[in-house]
């Protein structure tokens, strides 16, 4: 039978009704994604000058900015939302009813490899904790921002308007409403629990029951999350909770290249998906960061456009049993 779930961390519902899977169309299988085409990419090793002047760039051998031998290298966003100096805009005569501020901040690209490849699962484990590693670095650059938001969009249908792999990196100078509601669920549960932390416990509680439990390791574990919105979600958490993803200490790399790889053998192919790191805003005196990953296996529609209500066809626990075989 269908149920309504209510996600501990954001307050968000959503519908389980894994019934609905055994309607026309409503299996779950990937296309592989087109190759990269080396003749156009931008972010490829060797094409430094089809972008704007990098901001920063891993270069263990040494060498000049906006030339080969990197690993990671971050660039301006040819297109930015976001801008260090934007302009105030012009006053309405109603503010109470339209209201504009503005969109000042940062917007970059994180190149996350040399090679012209579209996931992060066709990454090595090694490559794919040097890109983590340099996500950390950009986002310690960024550390006055309010709020800092990584993410990566893999293939056109989530969003990826350049196939080679890459992550952005919004740094805004106010909290969006999403991220403020998580920092006020984690500070209400510490007080009243007398100090707890909201994803700390969660994720004692999940290993303990292990339903949802897709593999664990020595750095976090990875879980389909208990109110998960679309189909074979993924949350990974770090073993020992720390506020913000940026500090030192464990990425969880190497579980999160396993975890994409189940993902991808599940599917038969890797999915068109959104990623995004969650790490601690400004003004959260409690917080653990994660990484969370939604793959877009099925189309949001009116319910979810309309009403912020997701419907999940997959529920998490048996998402969470097919990636543990896979």
């Amino acid at each position: 039978m269908p149920e309504v779930r209510v996600d501990p961390l954001t307050g968000l519902k959503a519908i389980m009704a894994g019934e609905r899977a055994q309607r026309p169309g409503g299996g779950f299988t990937v296309a592989p994604s087109a190759p990269v085409d080396p003749e156009t990419d931008p972010f490829l090793e060797g094409h430094e000058d089809h972008t704007p002047p990098e901001l920063w760039a891993l270069r263990p051998d040494g060498g000049a900015p906006d030339g080969p031998g990197w690993l990671v290298r971050a660039v301006p966003n040819l297109y930015p939302a976001l801008v260090p100096e934007a302009r105030d805009p012009e006053p309405d005569a109603h503010p109470d009813l339209f209201t504009a501020q503005p969109a000042s901040g940062a917007h970059e690209v994180i190149v996350n490899a040399p090679e012209p490849v579209s996931t992060l699962c066709q990454l090595s484990p090694e490559q794919l904790a040097t890109a983590l590693d340099g996500w950390r670095e950009r986002m310690r650059a960024h550390a006055g921002a309010h709020c800092l938001h990584l993410i990566v969009n893999e293939r056109r249908e989530a969003g990826a308007s350049l196939p080679h792999t890459h992550a952005q990196l919004y740094a805004f100078d106010f909290v969006p409403a999403g991220v403020a509601r998580e920092r006020e669920r984690f500070a209400a549960y510490a007080t009243r629990t007398m100090g707890g932390n909201l994803l700390g416990d969660l994720l004692q509680e999940e290993v303990r029951r292990r339903e949802r439990v897709v593999a664990i390791d020595d750095e976090a574990v990875l879980l389909a999350p208990y109110a998960s919105r679309l189909p074979f979600q993924l949350m990974l958490v770090p073993r020992r909770p720390r506020a913000r993803f940026e500090d030192d200490g464990a990425t969880g790399a190497a579980l999160l290249h396993d975890g994409l790889l189940r993902l991808s053998r599940r599917l038969g192919g890797s999915p068109p998906l959104n990623l995004w790191v969650r790490t601690a805003p400004r003004g959260a005196d409690h917080f653990c960061w994660r990484i969370d990953v939604m793959p877009r296996l099925t189309h949001l529609a009116g319910l979810e456009v309309g009403t912020g209500v997701y419907l999940c066809i997959h529920p998490p626990e048996r998402a969470a049993a097919d990636l543990r075989e896979a």
